[in-house]
């Protein structure tokens, strides 16, 4: 514990007897009591103390002093220590000496000569114990920064952290499980969702990628991957998974979400392909296939190692939709289930351009081209041949191929580059095709 001092200064000696007598009487031996005979010798005094790690609680001066008057003495005394309360003794001091001793040393009391025994001793046990309770407060107002600063800097780490998790698991996803947080999540949490369900892929990576080195690799899928996601986010979606340059995204709201996100998806590759080619490099292409329906999302795993992920046959659809882009030669496909559930189907580019028969089930699935994002002239020609191209497709379901063809051909003389048009009107000139086997995707 820090020894703590009391100060008394006066240039008579009788008087700083009585004052020490005093003191020890009020005080007991709780405090140390200093004399000094003037103001130098109290300020070398405490220099010495405060050097030698004493506190010093209290100071008593006279104000008449042969080298230096009291106000003086306890102005110099708060500016090395300020903490240290003072009281002024002396039946002499002006006004104006005391307001100064108050103004510019923060004067604690001023004492009139005589004292009165009883007036000293309850000014001195106030003041010590006014000084006890300050430092008191002054410790505890420490510790709580102290703490406040621990918690600011754990607080920071824990965001920061969170911050972290988002970019793994998305709070959209915590949020479906009912969970207010990440730290919430427990293997199996699972629940049952109506949601659509966005897969988007480039085309020919594998090809693109082996001519790169692994770090172009990476910057190339994450150059590219930052240009997608907003325009998830922006329709309301988040992203359930990448898997390496394809992406999960999963819309709650509305089917409509989907279709706008996927269209915005292709308006920013468009930009991108610019940036791509002013540099020198070939554009790239990308197939998106979504589908509305049910589905499982929740956490698989081990107790170690869990991962969110989404199952059920509305997710396998989307992704099959995905890979029949590549087979129809389109951007994007949605399924029947979406179509029906579209805020404003009028409102799009689209055509009916079929169905497929979904693996596993006897059903067939009727899936749609969306064309808002194709070139402008390759828009308005399948916009200008759509009369034409739906009654080829009646005729091709209805397996009068050769009425199919020609109108088929007519849509290919009109758009050559509608791809979906060549591809049926392929398989009207191959009798294969005119018949399809039980295990084709294509009726």
């Amino acid at each position: 514990m820090t020894k703590q001092v009391i100060i008394c200064v006066d240039d008579e000696k009788t008087i700083l007897k009585s004052l020490k007598t005093e003191l020890k009487e009020a005080l007991g031996n709780t405090y140390e009591i200093e004399i000094a005979e003037g103001g130098k010798d109290a300020l070398e005094l405490i220099a010495e103390l405060l050097e030698d790690g004493y506190e010093i609680p209290l100071i008593i001066s006279d104000y008449v002093m042969p080298d230096m008057k009291g106000d003086e003495l306890l102005r110099l005394v708060h500016e090395i220590s300020p903490k240290t309360l003072k009281v002024m003794l002396t039946g002499q001091a002006t006004i104006e000496a005391v307001g100064n001793a108050i103004k510019q040393a923060k004067l604690y009391r001023y004492i009139g000569k005589p004292w009165q025994t009883e007036d000293l001793r309850l000014t001195v046990t106030e003041a010590v114990h006014s000084y006890s309770q300050d430092k008191k407060l002054a410790e505890q107002n420490a510790e709580l920064r102290k703490i406040n600063q621990e918690l600011e800097v754990a607080l920071s780490q824990q965001l920061k952290l969170t911050e972290a998790a988002k970019r793994f698991v998305p709070n959209e996803f915590v949020s479906l499980l009912s969970h207010d947080s990440l730290s919430d999540v427990r293997l199996g949490d699972s629940v049952e969702k109506e949601m659509s369900i966005l897969f988007s892929d480039i085309r020919d990576f594998t090809a693109l990628s082996e001519s790169l080195t692994p770090q172009e690799n990476f910057n190339f899928i994450n150059s590219y991957l930052s240009r997608m996601e907003p325009n998830i986010i922006k329709n309301h979606g988040f992203i359930d998974k990448y898997i390496g340059d394809a992406i999960m995204a999963l819309f709650g709201q509305s089917a409509s979400d989907a279709v706008n996100a996927a269209i915005s998806m292709l308006h920013s590759l468009a930009e991108y392909n610019q940036h791509r080619m002013s540099c020198s490099y070939a554009p790239i292409k990308i197939g998106i296939g979504i589908n509305t329906g049910s589905l499982m999302l929740g956490t698989v795993g081990s107790t170690n190692r869990m991962d969110s992920t989404v199952i059920g046959d509305a997710v396998n659809l989307a992704s099959r939709l995905e890979t029949m882009t590549k087979s129809y030669g389109v951007s994007m496909l949605i399924a029947q289930n979406t179509f029906l559930q579209l805020t404003d189907p009028k409102s799009y580019s689209i055509r009916n351009i079929g169905c497929v028969r979904v693996k596993g089930k006897s059903d067939l699935m009727t899936i749609y081209e969306v064309f808002d994002a194709d070139p402008p002239e390759l828009k308005e020609r399948k916009l200008a041949t759509l009369p034409v191209f739906v009654e080829a497709l009646y005729n091709y379901a209805a397996a009068k191929h050769q009425e199919a063809a020609e109108l088929f051909a007519d849509c290919v003389r009109k758009n050559p580059l509608d791809r979906v048009a060549q591809n049926y009107l392929q398989r009207c000139h191959e009798m294969h095709a005119i018949l399809p086997q039980s295990n084709s995707d294509f009726i």
